[in-house]
């Protein structure tokens, strides 16, 4: 299944080849995986009780300086699988008592798993992204996507291109965001507490970076009314990959930080969401990439 990609915002036109790598985010046709098992790191209304049924996705169009994966994100670590192995590894997580099917850094894989969920599944399907997307390439996912789990790294495009490579990424992360909760419309959580369909927004604080986070939350509160999306802020920024070039990131947020950050969320009129405490900067939040259920 080789073919000319523009599916995520580089719009690079490389030619994807099965298992070769290329384009930005240096990935073939075929999907390639680090992990797939049940996780219970997620928010609340996804991890449950039992466990969100997540699959990791090697490589990235992004090129986020500080990420906690790039040992897959980055370094494409990972086993390149067909789509007929991706649709069953869906089903053995079903079969585990995964409460959703979480597919993580979903976006360059985007033709494989559109062809892996031609037919439902039995539990929400939950495309967990970096919020760099195309609304055209999500457009085709309509139908089959039942939990939007976004990013909303930055308002800031300075910001955007000095750690993630893309300028672009304020103004297209907010597109896609708008393109999401148009397909899916107001979050639902069922009586068992679990999220039925609706718009999970992320942030991540970033050290020295409160402006950024507060501008966040203001586009969220300005853009969206109580009761339609939930809101995520997350505290667990651990100083990761190669930061040589990048020394302010070289340390997790400090309590003043949080505490800030904390405080304007409280006064920003977001009402439904989720924080972390302060204490979820810990590198065993990351899980070990090692080809498990793949």
């Amino acid at each position: 299944m080789d073919f000319i990609c523009n599916i995520c915002p580089r719009e690079c036109s490389a030619l994807r080849e099965s298992s070769s790598g290329a384009g930005v985010c240096q990935s073939g046709s075929l999907p390639k995986l680090a992990r797939a098992g049940l996780h219970f790191w997620e928010e609340p209304v996804i991890s449950g009780k039992n466990g969100s049924g997540t699959v990791f996705f090697s490589g990235c169009p992004l090129k986020c300086v500080f990420c906690q994966n790039s040992e897959i994100s980055l370094k494409n670590f990972g086993k390149t699988v067909t789509v007929g192995r991706l649709r069953e590894i869906y089903l053995e997580l079903i079969d585990k008592g995964a409460h959703n099917i979480n597919l993580v850094n979903p976006t360059h894989w985007a033709e494989a798993i559109l062809q892996s969920l031609n037919e439902p599944l039995a539990v929400p399907v939950v495309y967990n992204s970096g919020g760099y997307e195309k609304a055209g390439t999500l457009r085709r996912f309509e139908g089959r996507i039942s939990v939007y789990l976004p990013d909303m790294k930055y308002t800031d495009p300075q910001l955007a291109g000095k750690y993630s490579g893309a300028p672009d990424y304020p103004r297209t992360a907010k597109s896609a965001i708008m393109e999401m909760y148009r397909q899916v419309g107001d979050y639902r959580i069922n009586d068992d507490g679990l999220i039925e369909k609706g718009v999970i927004i992320r942030h991540l604080i970033l050290p020295g970076a409160l402006r950024n986070t507060k501008e966040v939350i203001d586009w969220v509160a300005d853009t969206f009314s109580p009761g339609q999306v939930l809101f995520s802020l997350m505290s667990q920024y651990t100083p990761a990959g190669d930061l040589k070039n990048f020394p302010e990131l070289k340390r997790r947020i400090t309590r003043d930080e949080y505490d800030e950050a904390m405080e304007y969320l409280e006064s920003s009129g977001i009402e439904d969401g989720f924080f972390q405490e302060l204490s979820s900067a810990r590198e065993e939040y990351i899980p070990p990439f090692d080809l498990e259920g793949v």
